[in-house]
């Protein structure tokens, strides 16, 4: 992850973080979109692990997550999935993305060492406060994993602290209240929010929630350190397949298409700032 940031700041650029849930529409096809991510400009790898109540996602997620589970997929699927993707790509960071409960179903303890060895390299655990830390976040911190956090527009002076605590890989700044995908965010309230966060981290910050298009990639690409798209690539998804919810020929074809147009606007950003220098 470390390597990952630096590179993207040698290269004067912010990296493309997108998402996608482990399983939709079925463990092969899933399987084959991760594949393809790199390939399309993908710096970080957002990976859902399905839940049957995903509260802090919008419509698309909600959806995605339950043809996931539709479709059989367990949390050991999910870091199978991984593992396979290992075999042919080492450098691109996957960072797990969901809920305790599948998590704590699992055991914490064995989790832990399973998305090790799978080779996650990180976690976002949304419904996991910083009071709870000493159950699964530094467990999770001293086996080697990052523990990615959210702040939010509510995020006050008086939280920050407590969120940054035991904060590591960057930064998620969720762009608008309320779930994802849901409404477009404000880029200049986004904008100083970001830079109020950087007076308080040097962790790299990266924003999503409600981030769909090219051109909002590129504005947000022009003050983050990374972008991160979920609806979009989820909707695309959605929109290939068939009437029995099957993947339509082409599906992973179309997705890697939509990636690589959004990583062309976080790129766009950087040749931007180059001539306007």
């Amino acid at each position: 992850m470390e390597k990952r940031f630096a590179d993207l700041r040698s290269e004067g650029r912010a990296g493309l973080l997108p998402f996608i849930t482990a399983g939709d529409p079925d463990l092969a096809t899933s399987a084959a979109i991760l594949k393809s991510l790199p390939g399309a400009g993908a710096d970080v790898i957002e990976l859902g692990m399905p839940f049957s109540d995903p509260m802090a996602d919008g419509p698309a997620v909600q959806a995605s997550s339950q043809r996931s589970l539709k479709a059989g997929t367990k949390l050991r699927d999910v870091l199978s999935m991984v593992g396979e993707f290992r075999k042919s790509d080492q450098a691109t960071p996957i960072v797990l993305m969901g809920y305790f409960n599948p998590i704590y179903s699992y055991g914490v303890e064995p989790f832990i060492a399973d998305a090790v060895a799978a080779g996650v390299d990180g976690l976002i655990i949304v419904d996991l406060p910083p009071e709870e830390d000493a159950d699964f976040c530094i467990p999770a911190i001293t086996a080697g994993l990052h523990f990615i956090r959210l702040a939010a527009p509510t995020t006050d002076k008086n939280r920050l602290p407590q969120v940054l605590a035991n904060t590591s890989g960057f930064l998620y700044y969720v762009s608008i209240t309320g779930i994802t995908g849901t409404a477009s965010p404000d880029m200049d309230a986004v904008s100083t929010q970001v830079a109020r966060l950087r007076n308080s981290t040097d962790l790299p910050i990266a924003v999503g929630f409600g981030i769909k298009t090219p051109a909002q990639a590129e504005v947000v690409a022009g003050f983050a350190d990374g972008v991160a798209v979920g609806s979009a690539i989820v909707n695309e998804i959605a929109a290939n397949l068939d009437a029995k919810g099957k993947a339509k020929k082409g599906l992973v074809e179309k997705v890697s298409t939509l990636v690589q147009g959004l990583a062309d606007g976080v790129r766009a950003a950087a040749t931007s700032t180059r001539r306007a220098s």
